[in-house]
């Protein structure tokens, strides 16, 4: 018999109930063109992600990345990926969808799963109220967001027991901790830094690439002063500076999947950083796989 992995559950607190479908905020369509016009090539033989196929001149002052593909780890095909963290060997996984989405039970979770197998090796699940969004590690605890539930959740990283709550006015989409900050999104071109012990709001900036805002921004990761942030429903992940909100840089993902693959998932979505050995990993939701990538400059 399979081992299944230990399993509790957040009790319920009062709260608005999410929604399956985001709204989904459109930018002009020329900023749409510059961002993701790029060649459908799938990754080649050598793991190298395809270049950017656009013909005229490139966007001046942001640079592009594509990316090579180092490993493959599996993943989960059933997890619907919100938020990624790697600590001490293993990564930590928020999980979303909820039952008065999907009418299916547990699927909002966190989770400790192995890097080189994809095992769960612990799990809690979010009442069937309650869509998980994206998590950060601070001092020992994991915050897990809701996305309309104007709700947080803090649990003891090593047990996952039930340390308190926080709440917020937005959205919950993304979060990640720079050190001294927490940096959360709400699928606006904002993001919001908060007291990582009260949850206070401490400023926001708005998200600018070559001038115009930026919107879907989702999961976020704080890679080496930076932060990487999805863009929701494209496979594009953006470089921003913390402090001025100006995108630095623009990694094109495509290609991760092959045809088949694709046509199972949902989108890119999960980013993970080993400040320790300085890897990068991403998958997405439902991905069966986990990659872990470098970037590549784009000429």
């Amino acid at each position: 018999m399979d081992k299944q992995p230990p399993i509790s559950r957040v009790p319920l607190t009062p709260g608005r109930s999410p929604w399956y479908r985001r709204p989904l905020i459109l930018v002009s369509t020329t900023l749409l063109c510059s961002l993701s016009c790029s060649s459908s090539d799938p990754v080649d033989g050598s793991g190298n992600g395809s270049p950017n196929g656009d013909s005229g001149e490139q966007p001046q002052g942001t640079p592009r990345f594509t990316y090579r593909l180092l490993n493959v780890y599996p993943h989960d095909s059933k997890a619907f990926t919100q938020g990624l963290i790697f600590d001490n060997g293993v990564l930590y996984e928020g999980t979303g969808l909820s039952a008065l989405s999907t009418r299916l039970q547990g699927i909002s979770s966190l989770r400790r799963v192995e890097l080189e197998t994809g095992e769960v090796l612990q799990q809690r699940l979010l009442d069937d109220r309650y869509f998980g969004e994206g998590i950060a590690l601070v001092s020992g605890r994991i915050i897990q967001l809701t996305l309309n539930s104007n709700l947080g959740f803090l649990y003891d990283k090593d047990s996952f027991a039930l340390q308190g709550d926080v709440t917020y006015e937005t959205a919950g989409w993304g979060l990640t901790f720079d050190g001294n900050r927490l940096i959360m999104s709400d699928g606006t071109a904002n993001l919001y830094f908060r007291d990582p012990a009260t949850f206070e709001l401490l400023s926001q900036v708005e998200v600018l690439v070559e001038g115009t805002p930026l919107h879907n921004i989702n999961e976020l990761e704080f890679v080496k002063g930076e932060v990487f942030a999805n863009i929701w429903s494209t496979d594009l992940i953006a470089r921003i500076s913390p402090d001025t909100g100006e995108v630095l840089g623009l990694i094109d993902m495509s290609g991760l999947l092959t045809s088949r693959e694709q046509a199972r998932v949902d989108v890119l979505n999960g980013i993970a950083y080993d400040a320790v050995g300085d890897r990068l990993f991403v998958t997405g939701k439902f991905y069966p796989w986990l990659f872990e990538i470098e970037l590549v400059p784009q000429p």
